[in-house]
């Protein structure tokens, strides 16, 4: 090297060593230089802490505090979250279920109704019916004294063109006696009249009384009709809450399925395969004549509301089926998501706790595995119905066995390290017709639907 090149470096030196010992003097005050003695049986040895290594060294402790903190908020932070959302979770699942509670009993409540609607119009009909026979019999009845009346009429006026003969042919036959014959023709003539005249007044009377009652009974029959009127629309209101209510209830339920890459009318279709059981007596049908138009509207209606309320207790059935509660009820942190991790494929969650963490089946079904596989350590699988299957992986100890039914929120398991971990948590994979979908699309499913 060149003697000035050797010159530049040693004056680099010089200055870097004249900073030392300035910035150490500096620091005297502050940090004064300690000794660290070091015994031994034959010689005893110290090692010098200048102020610059005492800095040194406090900012290295003070460094490690200050990480050691940031992590742990960090931890608290991602605690307290996953608690807040397991908790907003329940209380949307009991939301839910005080829903379909309220509109299973506002739909029980309508269906009361809608039958003692159906009651009320069946004895308005029977009424108006009584009423139009009645009507009838009292058409019938004045026709009937119409036509007596007219008889008694025509023989009144006989009976007068007879009583003219008679006073004729008794004036032109000059008969000795005739102040009495014509007198006891006289009085059967009067009695005649009396009599006509009475049964005049009786039929005159009575035709009054039945015009009276026809008007009665129309005003009556008047009154039943609009009756009738407004007990079809309060009847045909009432279904369209109720049909209303229904659809709008199927809707979230269909969004569930739809979310979790589902297809609705396979779910209902494969539910409905194993609930499809009938049977009991048949009956003869009986079926009214009156208010036919009517009636098919509101029964077609009401078959369209029976059909919604069929589908919203298929979902439901079908929802119970699938796995959508939280395998982890402690406080987790989600530690590792689904998607590509590591340049691989990373088929499921990751839920880190501390080992021996209870882990719960997510819905009911059947154990098909529970032993040690190479990569999940220790691990469970569950077939549930509708092609769906989960994994639990990383065990530290399994408490079911293979064949074994186990239902929604059963302990199955404690949270471990086994297989290839990192450290304690769970890997937890949903599979459907064997492919890994995103489990966290369940999980949101239930927590965010209902």
């Amino acid at each position: 090297m060149p003697r000035t090149e050797q010159g530049c470096v040693a004056g680099g030196h010089i200055l870097s060593l004249n900073f030392v010992n300035r910035l150490n003097s500096s620091l005297e005050r502050i940090l004064p230089e300690q000794r660290l003695f070091l015994r031994s049986d034959g010689a005893t040895r110290f090692v010098r802490l200048r102020p610059l290594t005492q800095l040194l060294g406090l900012g290295g402790v003070v460094a490690v505090l200050g990480w050691t903190l940031i992590a742990s908020s960090i931890l608290v932070i991602d605690t307290i979250s996953s608690g807040s959302h397991r908790d907003q979770a329940l209380r949307a699942q009991d939301a839910f279920e005080e829903r379909l509670d309220e509109l299973s009993a506002e739909r029980d409540a309508r269906a009361a109704e809608a039958v003692a609607a159906q009651q009320r119009f069946t004895v308005a009909l029977d009424q108006v019916s009584q009423m139009q026979s009645k009507l009838l019999a009292m058409d019938e009845r004045r026709r009937e004294l119409e036509t007596g009346l007219q008889v008694v009429q025509q023989t009144l006026r006989e009976a007068m063109n007879e009583r003219d003969d008679a006073q004729r042919l008794a004036a032109a036959a000059g008969d000795k006696d005739p102040s009495s014959n014509h007198g006891s023709v006289d009085d059967e003539l009067s009695v005649t009249l009396d009599v006509l005249s009475e049964e005049l007044r009786t039929a005159a009377a009575e035709r009054v009384e039945a015009l009276h009652e026809a008007e009665t009974a129309r005003s009556t029959l008047a009154d039943v009709e609009e009756q009738r009127d407004e007990i079809i629309a309060r009847n045909d209101e009432i279904l369209n809450q109720l049909e209303n209510a229904v659809t709008v209830s199927v809707k979230p339920l269909d969004k569930v399925f739809r979310s979790v890459g589902m297809n609705p009318d396979e779910v209902l279709r494969t539910i409905r395969s194993g609930f499809s059981g009938q049977g009991g007596p048949l009956t003869p049908l009986s079926q009214s004549t009156r208010g036919n138009a009517a009636l098919s509207k509101e029964e077609t209606k009401a078959k369209q509301i029976i059909v919604t309320l069929d589908q919203m207790n298929t979902y439901r059935i079908a929802i119970e089926k699938l796995p959508l509660a939280m395998p982890v009820k402690s406080n987790f942190r989600y530690s590792s998501g689904f998607g590509r991790r590591w340049g691989r494929m990373h088929e499921g969650i990751d839920m880190a706790a501390p080992v021996g963490t209870p882990i719960y089946a997510t819905g009911d079904g059947v154990v098909t595995f529970a032993g040690r596989q190479n990569g999940y350590g220790n691990l469970i699988k569950i077939q549930h119905e509708l092609g769906v299957e989960t994994r639990f992986g990383h065990l530290s100890r399994i408490r079911v066995k293979k064949g074994q039914r186990v239902s929604q929120g059963d302990l199955i398991g404690d949270m471990g390290n086994t297989g290839r971990s990192t450290g304690p948590h769970l890997h937890y994979e949903v599979r459907m017709k064997g492919r890994a979908v995103d489990p966290m699309t369940f999980i949101k499913a239930a927590s965010n639907v209902f």
